[in-house]
């Protein structure tokens, strides 16, 4: 092992959360309707599949785009050999053009602020090297994606300190919660340098108040701090309230020739909202030229692939194609959602209300033994052993109430979804209505014993090993 790095030795990826635990037991038994219908069904992975058909009708409908053509004539040789990590021009005008839309053109982006990246997380990593040294701290509202405990921190150096939010108003981002946070991370000696937020929120699948987002402009205004707002599911807001990009706040406060403007930076991606996260599409948007600068340096080291920027740049740029795709992939979310809901509420589950990506926070507690996190990892065992259904446990998003759990919708077949609806409802009807094989109890019964981790109750700066600290 002496011949290894201490990041190659070292347990701070995060690999031992239930989340990917849970990921890891759906790829040894993966469900399918023919060949494995006794399978574990995935509904911690957060894809959006339901719109596939429009982007591969207008695939059939633009073949110069998919074969690397213009007007008729063959441009591999130009894709092949473009090596500039700017980006192709025409693809960062579509995506500023695009953001734009998605936010209802109330606000406008320019493509010169853009920095294209190979998906959202080396732009919120490469934002953490731009922002933080290492040992410095972000704050972040809980719950909050379990990915960003590798994402932010495991090459950066930097911590998280947790924003305690609770179900009592929905968890919502309170002033105090704010405060307590900063003064938090000040008894552990740690600089803060930001506040990250997702909005949408990932698990939450609610957007951001006005009243939130002013909160936080003041917030990190006073602490003269950085906010980033990751927008990754920006496009997926089937319902009102409608979806409102800190972009249009700070427009509205009149901020944009102030010091607190060049603070504030956006994460894009286009993963979630036209359903890509193969096509690694990510972007950085800064009003700070120097952060702009650096971070176009650093995307070297994880490009979007030239083919890539020109098949999107043309997809993008047909706006009769954006237009549609928004609107209807929307319709098709809203209606997942509430085939979703009303399943799990047909079993006795509630959800907190959502208007937004691609899953539901839902109310489990009532199914615990006891209220703690122990009793919460042993329900989450049973409903990925017995019901045979991979989903996260509010732990892994650092909840810090036991009993929430967040269930994904839009990554399977409506089929499917009737098929892990009806697992559910019989598991929460009763033994006597479920049937369970011998061999599922006692595989269960043999588990090893996975205590919760400490990473899921203690602050992350405790967790590194001394020298990384």
């Amino acid at each position: 092992m002496g011949l290894l790095s201490r990041k190659a030795t070292c347990n701070t990826h995060g690999q031992d959360s239930s989340y990917f635990l849970g990921w890891e037991e759906y790829e040894k038994n993966p469900y399918d309707e023919i060949k494995n219908p006794d399978g574990i069904i995935q509904m911690g992975l957060a894809e959006n599949q339901l719109s596939f058909d429009l982007i591969e009708s207008w695939l059939e409908k633009n073949p110069d785009a998919a074969n690397f053509q213009r007007q008729g004539q063959s441009i591999f040789r130009e894709l092949a050999l473009f090596q500039d990590y700017h980006g192709l021009p025409s693809f960062k005008n579509a995506m500023a053009d695009f953001m734009s839309e998605n936010r209802g053109n109330r606000v406008s982006f320019d493509p010169n602020k853009l920095v294209l990246t190979a998906g959202a997380t080396p732009a919120n990593e490469t934002l953490m090297f731009c922002l933080a040294n290492p040992g410095e701290a972000f704050l972040l509202p809980t719950p909050y994606y379990p990915g960003f405990d590798r994402d932010l921190k495991w090459r950066t150096g930097v911590e998280i300190v947790p924003i305690q939010c609770t179900s009592s108003n929905g968890f919502r981002i309170t002033k105090s919660a704010l405060e307590e946070a900063y003064e938090q991370a000040q008894k552990l000696n740690l600089k803060v340098k930001g506040v990250l937020i997702t909005n949408p929120s990932n698990p939450l699948g609610t957007t951001t108040t006005r009243s939130e987002l002013n909160h936080l402009l003041d917030f990190v205004s006073r602490k003269n701090i950085h906010l980033i707002s990751d927008e990754i599911y920006s496009g997926t807001v089937f319902n009102s309230p409608g979806f409102i990009s800190v972009m249009e706040v700070l427009k509205e406060k009149k901020l944009e020739n102030t010091d607190v403007f060049k603070r504030v930076h956006i994460v894009y991606s286009l993963s979630k909202d036209l359903g890509l996260p193969g096509f690694r599409v990510g972007v950085i948007y800064s009003n700070d030229d120097i952060v702009v600068a650096t971070a176009t340096k650093m995307s070297s080291f994880g490009l979007i692939s030239s083919q890539t920027q020109y098949l999107l740049s043309a997809l993008l740029s047909d706006k009769n194609f954006t237009k549609n795709y928004l609107k209807e992939n929307q319709i098709r979310l809203k209606n997942r959602h509430k085939k979703l809901v009303s399943g799990l509420e047909a079993a006795g589950i509630e959800c907190l209300k959502s208007n937004a990506g691609l899953f539901c926070w839902v109310d489990m507690r009532h199914l615990l033994t006891s209220n703690t996190f122990e009793a919460e990892i042993e329900l989450w065992k049973k409903i990925v052993y017995d019901v045979k259904l991979n989903i996260s446990p509010g732990s892994s998003c650092h909840c810090n109430e036991p009993g929430w759990f967040r269930v994904c919708f839009a990554n399977m077949s409506e089929d499917t979804l009737k098929v892990a609806l009806n697992r559910l409802k019989m598991f929460v009807d009763g033994p006597s209505s479920t049937t369970r094989s011998q061999s599922e109890h006692q595989r269960l019964k043999s588990l090893r014993k996975m205590k919760v981790s400490n990473w899921v109750f203690r602050l992350s700066f405790h967790d590194r090993e001394p020298e990384e600290r």
